[in-house]
């Protein structure tokens, strides 16, 4: 479970102060672990696996919001 250890630190991993190539590297890496877990997840059904998902995408998405920016209200 050497994965779980890895979705750990990158979800007490500080996000702020990031370039724009870090968090483009740091939404790829949420991925990574999202979709690894996911593998993991099929097999054992285990509800544990599920919420760290839960986490890791909610993570990935104030990344991704910080990326591609805010969609103006006015339109």
């Amino acid at each position: 479970m050497d994965i779980l250890k890895e979705a750990t630190l990158f979800e007490n991993a500080k996000m702020s102060h990031m370039s724009t190539s870090d968090r483009v590297v740091a939404s790829r890496e949420a991925k990574r672990l999202i979709l690894a877990i996911n593998e993991i997840y099929k097999k054992t059904k285990d509800t544990s696996l599920m919420d760290v998902m839960k986490r890791l995408t909610a993570k990935k998405k104030r990344i991704e919001i910080r990326l591609k920016g805010r969609p103006d209200p006015g339109i």
